[in-house]
Parts: structure tokens; sequence; C-alpha cells
């Protein structure tokens, strides 16, 4: 049966979802605005707007230094335990801290340590970047004895699932990877590719920067070892908001975290010349946590355990598949192309879209036709759904602009332009 194309189709979908009410919880400045790059900064949910004024006005204005000990100090592992429930963790397993990228690196120099003798670390090329960058910064410091053996995908799209299998062996000590990535967001098997490692012997770590609060993640029911994601993005965190890590708990102990500093010290208020480092989780903070965005990131985290991460995922996929369903049928016949998995069992929640044009198609979008996406090279423009504020009629909408950027060649206009932040 054939999607109509239809905005009343759109707007009769919406008129049966059942969480279309939380987009009323979330600050939107201009109704005419499609904001569809919630995968890379979520939405201001009002209520984080209360939370800040009271951050600065009563909590520091009026009880100054006295708020360390009227919740402040506990921020870390309290928000850490409500995020360990959207992604099947314990709460002592989960703790807010620093970057996607520092806690990255510690949990690298961490698990290589723990596997001496081995040297080999696996990834593949879909990974974020960064990440990257980071192994072979943790590589570096270790004095050059590992090596990076990166599985390489056949189309740009897919995970080199196979591959990785096939790399995986006895001098493997860490196998780490994007569990969505971020260009075509294809959806890798946790619990597939942790008990393939594990049969080698070597550790995982999974950033679920791209998949927490729009995927459904199981880390204690997988085994997964450890993990990091950012909470700027599905979470509505803010933007540069403090990430977290996930340790499994019986790894706790064994691993130490490379940056030890006052935070993660046993009793920090004795100022013991020594480190000892805290019991559990704790001993991976170091320095003093950013205490107003660390809090600002509740709100939107509480929005998240409200809607229920189940029902979250099913309009994700229904709203992912009404989206291609209308690629397939206005876009593509402009030169548009699907760069994400068709299967939604392995796809996250965001959509890529490729055009010989795309960068000047994007350009258009958000400085003429109303629609803010984002643009990863070399021609995906990149479409966020987020299923606690995106409506059907936005992606409807959305996609009437696209075609609309290309049949009125607004693109032309933008050829020679890049900025910096795309």
């Amino acid at each position: 049966m054939t999607t109509p194309t239809d905005a009343t189709y759109a707007d009769q979908l919406d008129a049966t979802d059942d969480l279309a009410g939380f987009r009323q919880a979330f600050v939107n400045d201009d109704p005419h605005l499609i904001y569809l790059d919630g995968n890379s900064l979520g939405r201001l949910p009002r209520a984080t707007t209360d939370l800040a004024a009271d951050l600065v006005r009563r909590q520091w204005g009026s009880r100054l230094i006295r708020g360390w000990n009227e919740g402040w100090f506990d921020l870390p592992e309290r928000i850490g335990a409500k995020i360990a429930r959207l992604i099947g963790a314990d709460p002592d397993e989960v703790i807010v801290a620093d970057s996607t990228s520092v806690n990255l690196f510690k949990l690298i120099i961490a698990a290589l340590r723990a596997r001496p003798g081995r040297e080999r670390i696996i990834s593949d090329d879909l990974n974020f970047p960064s990440d990257l960058y980071i192994i072979q910064g943790a590589i570096d410091m270790l004095g050059a004895g590992h090596e990076i053996a990166l599985a390489y995908s056949s189309d740009g799209i897919h995970g080199p699932v196979e591959t990785i299998l096939g790399l995986l062996d006895q001098t493997t000590a860490l196998l780490t990877l994007s569990h969505v990535t971020f260009k075509s967001g294809f959806l890798y098997d946790i619990n597939a590719l942790t008990a393939a490692a594990h049969a080698v012997g070597a550790l995982t770590i999974w950033d679920l920067s791209h998949s927490v609060g729009v995927v459904p993640i199981h880390l204690k029911e997988s085994g997964a070892d450890m993990a990091v994601g950012c909470c700027y993005k599905y979470l509505n965190g803010g933007p540069g908001a403090p990430a977290f890590l996930y340790i499994r708990r019986d790894l706790q102990e064994q691993l130490v975290n490379p940056i030890a500093g006052w935070m993660g010290q046993r009793n920090l208020f004795d100022f013991d010349l020594a480190y000892q480092p805290a019991p559990g989780l704790r001993q991976f903070l170091t320095g003093t946590p950013p205490v107003v965005s660390l809090a600002l990131i509740e709100p939107g985290v509480d929005l998240l355990l409200a809607a229920g991460i189940e029902r979250l995922r099913a309009k994700s996929v229904a709203q992912t598949e009404y989206l291609i369903e209308l690629w397939q049928q206005r876009l593509a016949p402009l030169g548009y192309t699907l760069n994400s998995p068709r299967d939604p069992a392995r796809r996250g929640s965001h959509i890529s879209l490729g055009h010989p044009e795309g960068l000047g198609i994007d350009l258009a979008l958000i400085n003429e036709l109303g629609v803010l996406p984002d643009f990863r090279t070399p021609d995906n423009i990149r479409l966020g759904i987020a299923p606690l504020y995106t409506s059907f009629r936005d992606i409807h909408t959305a996609v009437e602009r696209l075609a609309q950027a290309v049949t009125e060649q607004r693109y032309l206009k933008y050829r020679d332009h890049r900025p910096t932040v795309t």
C-alpha cells in the first residue's frame, strides 16, 4: 500500500500520536520553523528555564557554597542513575562527568592497561572521527605499543559486521564502536558484538551518543563492559552539556582512572597528598563538576523517562518509515538518495539523504525555507527525528521544502559557501 503524500494524512497520524503532548514541554519560539536537528542539539525543555533561574538566583545567589551539601555534590550520581534507566544499567553503573571525548579517553586507557600483552584496538570507518582521534592519542600516550584495526563499510551506510568479526582474535584488547553511526544512522547489535569480543577475551566500549534517548539499550543484559554518551542530543541537556560514562559493576574496581583528581579521591576533604581512588564509579570523576550545566541535564532526562523508551522507539520507527516513504515518492525522482539503512531494525532515529548539491540544499533550507537539518560530508543531509517533539506534519513539510530547494534551484547561490558549523 502506497503511503499518502498529502498533509492531511500527516495530520491524521499526529492525531493518533500518544506522545504528541510532550511537544508542549519544549520551548518553540518560532512555530514556522521545522527543527530536524535534535540528533545534534535537542530542543530546550520548558522546565529547564525554570531550573536555570533557580540555580542562578537561589542556589548560587542565596545558598552560595552551602549548595554543595544541598544537592550539588551528588548530581553526577543522581542524574547518572536516571540515565541508567534509559540504557538498561543499574543506578551505580552510570555517572555524569566531563565530555564524551574525555570519558572515552579515560576508558580506553583503563581498558588497554587492563589487557596487557594485547595490542589491537578494533573500530570502523563509520565511527565518529573524534573517537578515532582519542584512540590515536591513547596509543601515543601508552608508547605506541598498540594499533588500530579499522573495518571498512562496503557502502558507507551499513556497519561492516562480518569484517569486524573477522578481525577479532587473541591479540584484540578492545572493540569500540558507535552504537548508531553518525552519518548513516546504522544501528549495531550490541549483544552480538559484545559476545564476539568477549569470546576472544577483549573488552568493549560503546559510544551511545546517537542512540541514548531514542533506542532501547540493554547494557547489563548484553554484558557490555563500558560505554560513553553525550547529553545534548536526544537527552536535551543543552549545548556542551557534560557527558556520561558506564562501567559494568564487576569491572569498576579492576579499572583505573588515568586522570586521577580530587573528585575521585576516597576521602577528598582529608586533603591527603597520596591519591586513593574512591570506591565504585566515583573514582572516574576527576575535577569539580560544572554544576549549572550538569544540573540542567535532568529535566530532559525526566521527560524521556515519563514518555518511556519503548514508546519513543515505536514512534521513531514510524516516523523514519514515513520519511523514507515520502523520500521514495517525492524526493528520489529529484536526485535524492537514501543514505541510511532501509531496515528499521538496523537504523537509529536520523535519516541521511544524499544529493550532489547537498550542502547548498542544506543552506537553502536553513536560510530561506525554514527547515533546520544539518550536513555531513560528502553529500549527507541529516534529518533528525526526536520523537518527544517532532510531528508527522514536521516531516511532511520538510520533505516538501526539500523538493522545493531542488525544483527552484535554491542551492545555486550557496555553491561557494561553507560555514564553520554544518
